[in-house]
């Protein structure tokens, strides 16, 4: 699915808002999982709904991925993802977890956005020392039942 329009947004928040026509022609629902295709570089991402539009977000990454930005008129491909969203756990997480059964058994609960927000900020850490912080508090917070 085509389509060309203006990536909308400021500072740190840009998204692009997809026509009523697409979202009802990809036929999964209001929010369905979409590969987006901007600039020849893809990102899997998802449909939302926001103040009456239906938008996808480009995170800053995605925007230095694709080399586009705010104000940008672009050629955007959306696809249906229908490929299973699994989140790569780093090592020294999933062993902190095999120690907590509760955090471990929780953490597999959850759904493919929350398990990310778990283990992006251990990715990003730039010290062993910040690290290891995070793994331990994303820990105790999986083991009390906290998303």
């Amino acid at each position: 699915m085509k389509f060309t329009t203006t990536i909308q947004g400021g500072g740190n928040k840009a998204g692009i808002e997809v026509p009523e026509g697409i979202v009802h022609a990809l036929g999964a629902g209001r929010r369905p999982p979409v590969v987006v295709t901007i600039n020849g570089k893809s990102y899997r991402s998802s449909i939302a709904v926001m103040e009456g539009q239906n938008m996808v977000g480009i995170s800053a990454a995605n925007r230095e991925l694709t080399g586009a930005s705010a104000g940008d008129t672009v050629e955007v491909d959306l696809e249906l993802d229908t490929q299973p969203r699994v989140v790569d756990v780093p090592e020294d997480l999933a062993a902190a977890m095999e120690t907590e059964p509760e955090a471990k058994a929780f953490y597999e609960s959850l759904n493919y956005s929350s398990q990310r927000r778990c283990v992006e900020p251990i990715s990003d850490a730039k010290t062993a020392e910040t690290r290891g912080r995070r793994i331990a508090k994303t820990v105790t917070d999986l083991k009390a039942g906290k998303k």
